[in-house]
């Protein structure tokens, strides 16, 4: 057969149902991973590995595959905005509004984190309620029958009551009481800041290869600069998830691979396409194996070889479900968890509210369900469940844009 004849037999071949499955199945394996906490008895390869430990977990390779993703959409997203008429200067505005929005809410989100109840008279999870209700009612797209002076006055009471919250907020330890903060900006915050550069690069960009391969290369090697220590300390005013060159790398890294896809897209050869993919993984994977040994292999360092292998693992991912589901057309069979992949943003608060009303209705789960593997398939449960709670309120028409 030849390899232009295999890509005929997509259903819809202007529909790129991947991307979004690959972003689903991502989010739930968060949701899943972040709830690890809550269990005991269970294999630690599974969670995080502790800070200065060379080596990861599967908890850690959750993030980097998301931020891949967000690359991965970034292209669509661009020429999407182009068709409509929008010029660079307004994809520009979207994306510096866009990140803006995310290091709002990052920055919220990681504050509550480190809330003092006491100082505050406020538990964390009332916290997390509030500062979720009101992002959603920011981001949230309205229906257009809807009155525009009550929309604009629900966005409006939402600001002021973040705002408010800033203001009174305290947290820390009791001897050492701390004003709201930016801290490490959280993890929407971090998405932000890659977001904004590799946004920006995508737009400037073109959709040219060489430039995006040129773009990418720039960050992989200011990641190992930086963590060789031989950024210059001028340079130190730029925020740290982009000055470190890793997020933004790992962002990047699905911006190249989208306009990839694009070129052999284009030409129908799903084979070729394929063997350049497998080939990307691979010499990511060397180049994680020759950088471990200087600064070893972790998250919470995001080191290069954990750019460069968690770049290869979600590639592989991404070219292995793209077979199935826009090759073979068996994108039916991720159906389970489709609404994790178009309503990712509100699928991941959903957790935050599940774990306040637990708290405030005072549940607790009993001990068998919380260890071993019946535990691990209660986490898998809840990650479900928050994909079945985002499809009713998309349903009902809570449907974030930002």
């Amino acid at each position: 057969m030849k390899a232009t004849s295999v890509s005929k037999t997509m259903t819809n071949p202007d529909r790129v149902a991947s991307i979004d499955i690959v972003r689903a199945l991502t989010m739930v394996l968060m949701i899943f991973v972040n709830d690890l906490w809550s269990l005991s008895n269970i294999p630690e390869w599974l969670g995080h590995v502790a800070r200065g430990v060379d080596g990861i977990g599967l908890a850690d390779i959750v993030f980097p595959a998301f931020l891949f993703i967000v690359g991965l959409s970034l292209p669509h997203a661009v020429d999407a905005r182009r068709k409509k008429g929008d010029t660079d200067w307004q994809i520009v505005q979207h994306v510096l509004v866009r990140t803006a929005i995310l290091l709002l809410m990052g920055v919220f989100l990681v504050n509550g984190e480190t809330l003092n109840a006491t100082a505050m008279s406020m538990p964390r999870h009332v916290w997390n309620t509030i500062c979720c209700l009101c992002f959603i009612l920011v981001s949230n797209v309205f229906p257009l029958s809807a009155n525009k002076n009550v929309v604009l006055g629900l966005r409006i009471a939402a600001l002021a009551v973040l705002v408010f919250m800033a203001f009174i907020y305290r947290g820390g330890a009791d001897e050492n009481i701390q004003r709201f903060a930016p801290q490490w900006w959280g993890i929407l915050g971090l998405i932000g800041w890659a977001y904004l550069v590799s946004g920006v690069a995508t737009i400037f960009a073109r959709n040219r290869i060489p430039v995006v391969a040129s773009v990418w290369a720039f960050f992989a090697l200011l990641s190992m600069l930086y963590h060789a220590k031989l950024v210059p300390g001028f340079l130190s005013f730029i925020p740290e998830p982009i000055l470190g060159g890793t997020l933004t790398g790992l962002t990047l890294g699905g911006v190249l691979t989208t306009v990839i896809f694009q070129y052999y897209r284009q030409r129908q050869d799903n084979i070729r396409m394929t063997l350049v993919f497998l080939g990307m993984a691979a010499g990511w994977i060397v180049l994680s194996v020759i950088t471990r040994p200087y600064w070893g292999l972790a998250k919470l360092g995001a080191t290069p070889a954990w750019l460069f292998l968690c770049s290869a693992f979600t590639l592989i991912a991404l070219t292995t479900i793209y077979w199935i589901a826009d090759v073979w057309g068996k994108a039916k069979w991720f159906d389970i968890v489709k609404p994790a992949g178009t309503a990712t943003l509100l699928c991941y608060l959903i957790p935050y509210f599940a774990y306040a009303f637990m708290r405030t209705a005072g549940l607790h789960l009993p001990d068998f369900l919380l260890s071993g593997g019946i535990g691990l398939l209660k986490s898998l449960a809840f990650a479900l469940l928050c994909v079945w709670i985002t499809a009713g309120l998309t349903r009902a028409g809570v449907k974030l844009k930002i």
